[in-house]
């Protein structure tokens, strides 16, 4: 297994950047994990704070960790704002597939995340169904383009700018009139800041009939609780995107 530190440029923002890269042994093609840090973090917060290094030794399964900035992952319209879902949707997943022995299409890709990046595997995920086939998340923050939030004018603010098509709730309607199937999992602490929207979007998801997987646990917004469920995720991903990849 090689741990690989990436700076490449993401013509869609404009910049050099970079992401962190779990590469297993053996050759491909191999399914990819597309694994997004939170808002005050960056690229480098989950092999520095959890062990999905070690969790992920044995399972045959790329992971990628992009820089997303404090985005939400989507395409900011104001002046100055960046793209950062066109980076990860272009710039990311195209860098790795062209680089990496991968599975490049929807049966082989996964994409999962904490808090902000909850909110983004899934609204990326929802977006982009021929991209992803996989997606979960962790303390999800799924009140972004839905309701605002208190003491947050910057998200707040970029909410509005980017409008109710980021919405999770929306998205899944859409999803569900499509017919596409994206295999979801949902955890969150009960003491988190985060549980009611996630619960709502629970509801939500319940009330229109999309299949998904929610789960509570105890714990709060921190990397305690995600560092442990992370693990859930993995056995997830195991089961609905490598079960694939080995019958292939």
């Amino acid at each position: 297994m090689a741990f690989c530190d990436v700076r490449f440029y993401g013509e869609s923002i404009g910049m050099q950047t970079g992401m962190s890269v779990i590469l297993p042994q053996g050759r491909g093609p191999l399914p990819v994990l597309y694994l997004l840090h939170g808002l005050s973090d960056d690229h480098t917060m989950w092999p520095r704070r959890s062990n999905i290094e070690r969790y992920v030794a044995d399972m045959g399964l790329i992971v990628v960790m992009p820089q997303g900035g404090r985005s939400f992952y989507v395409n900011d319209p104001r002046p100055g704002g960046f793209a950062f879902e066109d980076h990860i949707v272009k710039d990311v997943v195209g860098f790795v597939d062209r680089t990496f022995p991968t599975t490049a299409s929807r049966e082989g890709r996964a994409i999962a995340g904490l808090s902000m990046g909850g909110y983004g595997s899934l609204m990326l995920a929802m977006r982009y169904p021929d991209m992803f086939s996989v997606a979960c998340s962790h303390s999800g923050a799924f009140f972004f383009a839905h309701n605002a939030i208190e003491n947050r004018d910057d998200v707040n603010a970029l909410a509005e700018a980017v409008g109710e098509g980021y919405d999770c709730h929306l998205l899944a309607g859409k999803l569900k009139k499509s017919g596409r199937k994206i295999a979801m999992r949902i955890d969150c602490g009960v003491d988190d800041f985060l549980i009611q929207p996630n619960r709502d979007l629970h509801a939500h998801l319940d009330a229109i009939g999309i299949e998904h997987v929610y789960e509570e646990y105890p714990g709060e917004h921190t990397w305690e609780y995600w560092n442990e469920h992370v693990r859930q995720t993995l056995e997830f991903i195991e089961a609905k995107l490598l079960s694939r990849s080995s019958a292939a």
